[in-house]
């Protein structure tokens, strides 16, 4: 039996508050949830990232070994971490530049359903800010200029997004098929039969 974890995330200090309801296999690696999380929210995965509970950290730890960073996040499953810690409730931070920081909410656990591939997205509302805005500060000036064509920055914010951006579109679609490409990129593969000589 599969175990599925229903996940709320939400990206504080923005408004309008993107949001996003999915489910993962509960024993999901933390650096796949990243992945999922990354594909969920529209995030590019250009910079380092953090799940954190309480003082612990999970994300990539220093190669070189020369500061005490996070733990592996490969070493790590969404289980494992819930059965540790007796957490609902895991923060995300990615970018510690701009600082994004990401509430996940885990609802609740149940099985799999039959034929549902994993990750699946169930609700997603708010667009995520594009990345290098300047955090949830940045991202407020941006929509103030693109809002006002009197706005001094408002050609440049208009040419820099693409002029298409609109904070409301959570761009659902997008989501699913990245979802189904992570989901396929770690399908078991069969395994090829040994031949005998």
């Amino acid at each position: 039996m599969t175990l599925i974890a229903r996940l709320r995330i939400i990206l504080n200090d923005v408004e309008p508050m993107p949001m996003r309801h999915i489910e993962v296999p509960l024993k999901i690696r933390l650096d796949r949830l990243h992945e999922v999380i990354q594909a969920a929210m529209g995030w590019t995965d250009t910079h380092l990232y953090e799940f954190r509970v309480g003082d612990a950290g999970w994300g990539m730890p220093d190669p070189d070994g020369f500061y005490d960073g996070p733990m592996d996040a490969k070493k790590m499953t969404l289980e494992k971490l819930l059965d540790q810690t007796a957490t609902r409730t895991i923060q995300y931070v990615y970018d510690f530049g701009d600082d994004w920081d990401h509430s996940i909410r885990i609802e609740r656990v149940g099985e799999a359903t039959q034929g549902v591939t994993y990750p699946r997205l169930l609700k997603a509302a708010g667009a995520c800010p594009p990345e290098d805005v300047g955090g949830a500060w940045g991202y407020e000036e941006f929509l103030e200029a693109l809002a006002d064509p009197d706005h001094e920055q408002h050609e440049d914010m208009v040419h820099w997004s693409g002029g298409d951006f609109d904070a409301e579109d959570a761009g659902a679609g997008t989501i699913i098929e990245r979802f189904e490409r992570l989901a396929k990129k770690w399908a078991p593969r069969p395994r090829k039969p040994k031949t005998t000589i």
